[in-house]
Order: C-alpha cells, then sequence, then structure tokens
C-alpha cells in the first residue's frame, strides 16, 4: 500500500505513456482525493522514452511488484517456432482417398502379419507428392517434411518407399481388383462409354534386364525413335479413369487391345459398353474378336471407330454420292456397318488451299531446275557445280517426299530430259475427304451427332495424359526393373484418377479452379507448432473464404 500524507486519501496506481514533442514517454501515475474530496492525479515516477526501453528492462520492476503484492513471480517465459507445415492440401487429398475407398482396396489386398512398414500410407505418401509436388523418390522425402501428412509413420526412409512399390507388384492384381471395386458405384451398370488411348512414356537408363519394359519406339510427344514404355488409359466419357495397361515401348497398338476389354469387362460389370477408339487402335480387323469377347459374357459391345486411312480408297465413290445436311452430317454404310461422316467446310477449304500451295511450291522449285538445264544446253555457263537431269530428279524427289506430296507430283523416270507432272485425279480424290471425320459403328440408337460427339470425347483421354506429363509428371522415369516401372505407373494412375474426381466435383459445384489451382491454394493452410517453456502448443491457420469454398466444392469436410 502506498502512504499518503494525512491531507491525502489514497486511491490507486497505474502507468500512463504522455507524448511530447513527437515523442512518447512512460509514467507511473497516483490516483487520489484531497482533503476537499477532489480528484487529482500527481506523477510517482518517470520511466523514460518508450522507443529506448530495452526488452526486458522492466522485468524487475515487474517481479518487484508481483513480490510486494504477494503474487507469484513469473519468469520470462521461452517461445520456440517450428516451421510451418502445408495442411490444406493433404487433408483434402486424404479426404478425397478415403471418400473413394482407397486406404481400405490396398488394406484389403497388403494385409499382412509379417509386414512391417504401412503400405498404404508410403503408397499415398507418393500418390500425393504426385499432385502437390511431383519429384523422385528422394524428393518424396524431402516434401514430407515440408507438409502434415494425415495418418504417417514417424520415420520414412528411401528404402520403405522402394519396399512399398515392391509390395503394389507382388499383390498386382489384388491391388487393382481392389480399387476397381471402389470405383464400380461410379460407373453406369446398364450402359458405359468406354473410351481408350495410348501414350508413350520416356524412359532412362542404357542397360538391359530380362522381361524389360523399356524398348525404343516411335514417341508420341517428340515425333522421333526414343526409349520408352507404353501406357494405357481406360476411362469413362465423364472422364473417371477406370483402369491403366502397362506395355513395352516397341508395342503394337492394336495388339493391346483385346486384353484391355478382357479386363474391363471381368472388372466391371457392365451390360452394354460402347468402346470409343482412335484409328490407330481399333481395326475393322479385330472388331469380329471383340464383340465375340463380349458376346461370352452375355455383354454388348458397340463400338465407334474413325475409319483408319488406309480404307480411304475404298470409300471414293461413297463419298462423292454424300449428301451433307444443314449440320454437315451424312450417313452410308461401310464394311456392313454404319458409316458417319462429318464435314466441316472451313476445314476443307483449308486443307485444300494448303496442298495447292505446296504443290505450287514444289512447280516453281521444278521451273528453276529446268530454266537452269535449258540455258546450259544453250550453251550458258553455270554458276557453281554443273546441273545434270538425273540430279534434278533426285532433288525433286527427295523435296517432294519431305513435302509428303508423293501422290500427286509425278518425277517422269523414263523421260530422258527432267519432267514431272501433277496428279489431278489423285488431288480431286483428296478434296473428297478434305475437313471430313469418317465413323464406322454398330450402334443403332445413337444419332450421327451423338456418334461424332462421342468420337470427340476421345480428346479427352488427350488431355488426361497431358495432366500425367505435366501435372503429375509421369516422365522421364528413372527406374530399371520392371515392376518398379509398373508401380510407378499405377502411382501416378491413382494420381490422376483423384485430379479428375477433384475436376468432377469442382466442375459439379460450379467452382472455375482447376484441381491444381485448387491445390495451390489449400496448400496455404497451415500446421503450426510452437513450444512455450515446457509445453508443445499445435495449431491451424484459420481457412479463407476462398478456401472454404474449395473445401465445400471438394465435399471434404470443415478442417479441424
Amino acid at each position: 500500500m502506498y502512504k499518503t500524507t494525512d491531507r491525502d486519501i489514497w486511491h490507486s496506481m497505474f502507468t500512463r505513456i504522455t507524448s511530447n514533442g513527437g515523442r512518447s514517454y512512460l509514467q507511473i501515475m497516483e490516483s487520489f482525493r484531497n482533503a476537499d474530496g477532489k480528484p487529482r492525479l500527481r506523477v510517482v515516477a518517470n520511466l523514460g522514452r518508450v522507443d529506448q526501453l530495452e526488452d526486458g528492462s522492466l522485468d524487475a520492476l515487474i517481479r518487484g511488484l508481483s513480490r510486494v503484492a504477494g503474487r507469484e513471480v513469473q519468469e520470462k517465459v521461452k517461445v520456440e517456432f517450428q516451421s510451418a507445415l502445408s495442411y490444406g492440401d493433404v487433408f483434402a487429398l486424404h479426404e478425397i482417398w478415403k471418400d473413394l475407398g482407397f486406404d481400405r482396396a490396398l488394406g484389403r489386398a497388403l494385409r499382412s502379419g509379417k509386414r512391417q512398414i504401412d503400405v498404404e500410407a508410403l503408397v499415398r505418401a507418393m500418390v500425393f507428392n504426385r499432385l502437390c509436388a511431383p519429384n523422385s523418390k528422394l524428393g518424396v522425402l524431402r516434401w514430407l517434411g515440408t507438409v502434415a501428412m494425415p495418418a504417417m509413420p514417424e520415420k520414412v526412409e528411401h528404402h520403405h518407399l522402394l519396399r512399398a512399390m515392391d509390395a503394389l507388384m507382388d499383390h498386382a492384381d489384388r491391388v487393382e481388383s481392389e480399387l476397381a471395386k471402389q470405383i464400380r458405384p461410379l460407373v453406369d451398370r446398364n450402359l458405359t462409354v468406354v473410351f481408350y488411348d495410348l501414350t508413350t512414356v520416356r524412359i532412362h537408363g542404357e542397360g538391359e534386364v530380362e522381361e524389360d519394359l523399356r524398348a525404343y519406339g516411335m514417341n508420341k510427344e517428340t515425333g522421333g525413335i526414343a526409349r520408352q514404355f507404353v501406357m494405357g488409359v481406360v476411362q469413362t466419357a465423364e472422364g473417371l479413369p477406370l483402369m491403366h495397361t502397362v506395355h513395352p515401348g516397341n508395342v503394337a497398338e492394336t495388339k493391346t487391345l483385346q486384353a484391355m476389354l478382357a479386363t474391363v469387362l471381368q472388372r466391371f460389370p457392365i451390360e452394354r459398353v460402347i468402346l470409343v477408339a482412335d484409328r490407330g487402335l481399333l481395326s475393322l480387323d479385330n472388331i469380329g474378336a471383340l464383340t465375340a469377347l463380349a458376346q461370352e459374357g452375355g455383354r454388348t459391345l458397340e463400338f465407334i471407330l474413325a475409319v483408319p486411312a488406309r480404307r480411304y480408297g475404298e470409300l471414293v465413290e461413297t463419298f462423292r454420292g454424300l449428301a451433307f445436311d444443314g449440320d454437315g452430317l451424312a450417313e452410308a454404310t461401310f464394311a456392313g456397318h454404319r458409316l458417319i461422316v462429318a464435314h466441316d467446310p472451313l476445314r476443307a477449304a483449308e486443307q485444300g488451299e494448303a496442298r495447292r500451295a505446296r504443290i505450287t511450291e514444289l512447280e516453281a522449285m521444278a521451273e528453276k531446275m529446268v530454266g537452269k538445264l535449258d540455258a546450259q544446253d544453250g550453251g550458258a555457263t553455270p554458276q557453281g557445280r554443273r546441273a545434270s537431269d538425273r540430279g534434278a530428279y533426285s532433288r525433286f524427289t527427295r523435296a517432294v517426299a519431305d513435302a509428303e506430296m508423293t501422290r500427286f507430283l509425278k518425277a517422269d523416270l523414263t523421260a530422258d530430259r527432267f519432267s514431272w507432272s501433277v496428279e489431278e485425279e489423285a488431288v480431286a480424290k483428296a478434296q473428297l475427304f478434305d475437313g471430313t471425320l469418317a465413323l464406322i459403328t454398330n450402334t443403332t440408337d445413337i444419332s450421327p451427332a451423338e456418334a461424332v460427339a462421342r468420337y470427340k470425347g476421345l480428346a479427352d483421354i488427350e488431355r488426361g495424359f497431358r495432366v500425367l506429363k505435366s501435372d503429375i509428371e509421369i516422365a522421364p522415369v528413372h527406374h530399371r526393373l520392371p515392376d518398379r516401372i509398373r508401380a510407378h505407373a499405377l502411382i501416378c494412375f491413382l494420381a490422376l484418377t483423384l485430379y479428375r474426381v477433384m475436376r468432377m466435383r469442382l466442375k459439379a459445384k460450379g467452382h472455375a479452379a482447376s484441381p491444381k489451382a485448387a491445390l495451390e491454394l489449400l496448400a496455404k493452410v497451415q500446421r503450426h507448432n510452437a513450444k512455450i517453456a515446457d509445453r508443445a502448443v499445435a495449431g491451424i491457420s484459420s481457412p479463407t473464404p476462398s478456401q472454404l469454398d474449395l473445401f465445400e466444392a471438394l465435399n471434404v469436410p470443415q478442417i479441424a
């Protein structure tokens, strides 16, 4: 208690900050009533300028006052902060993973009392890494140190990831069958339109191993020869991936189709399948075998196929008799099936003009060579190397081949002098097919417009391949063993499935964000860990309205 004079009546003490000349000062003040009962203030002590008070300079005063007041003296508390960990993105993916039942599927397929690692958690980490920060396997370990992954083992090492990949392939059939069970409820049993396509995946490594998947073949990205493996993807019209296949890098595409269809029919109880595939995959030669395969199980197989280019020569007379409607569609028959043709006049004009321009350019080149040869024959002295008819033939035919114009420009190799001609009949036949898409189908209840729309839906698989190669970064692959390559492909396929489910949910809610943009925004929801004295404290940053909208659009619970 503060002692006053006999004339004063004590009231209370407090601190005050006053300003003078642009500076702030800390003071201890006393509030009291004088002998007349009127309230008054007076300065007990000036503690100095606020901006010059060092951290902890008042601690001794505070402890002394606490002791006089009979209160417990609090020592200065030490607070330590750890690095913030991304949480919102892996939380959302984990909820979708559980909602699809992938955790239960892997648990059933990989159940083992001998295994001492949590394969499901390790596979999940590699899948999520492909979506959030695709890297090599060592990169997964670095990435795990930056995220608060739910339900993960305390310690994860590189060999744990490799052992998890091996476990996947040790039980590959069971794993894929169990995953298919979880996808079945999302597939229409009565009618499913199935899209199938293949892509090539570049791979590193020079050595060879037994049953090597790494083979040299035509790479679809570069157009050149590359060491690679081939990956096929089957998906529904809604964009939901159903299964994937892995083949050697030099496999013939048509040979992959029958095994794929057999697996689809085995794993998914679909009564009627409409198979949509590009001309390089489905040929008229194997349609009979595929139809018989479906009929063995009492199913119905229908197809929508782009007519292979090598069969266009059989369609010249048919195309000459086509009458297109106002939507540019016409229908006829070919090889015992419906032939549906879509015509785009603008595209046709572009293709025709481009062809004529290439022919004109090549003819100008030929005329120039003829002029040089005629000048030599007239006695002119040529500059540089002397021209010859044989040399002109060689240069001209090579230029025509490079321009892919051999059907339309022919050099007369039997003539003594260099000469050529334009095959106008071949040009006229080519013009018949300019701007057209020719489809063959055995469906009877789909209109021409619907068939064309179904076929154009095949482009969505191409978009999925772009996601695999850009957002998920499936390539280049550094694994050497065939089963490790297959495990890598399965992990990337699971990542693609999560990506597509996210896309479907965002689209259904009318949300404009892509899955990649959504994950980047959700990653900013972080988990924070701190230590206050001897007590550990953890918390999650409050989501922004935009992040809350994403959680709702993705059908995941509010973060806690």
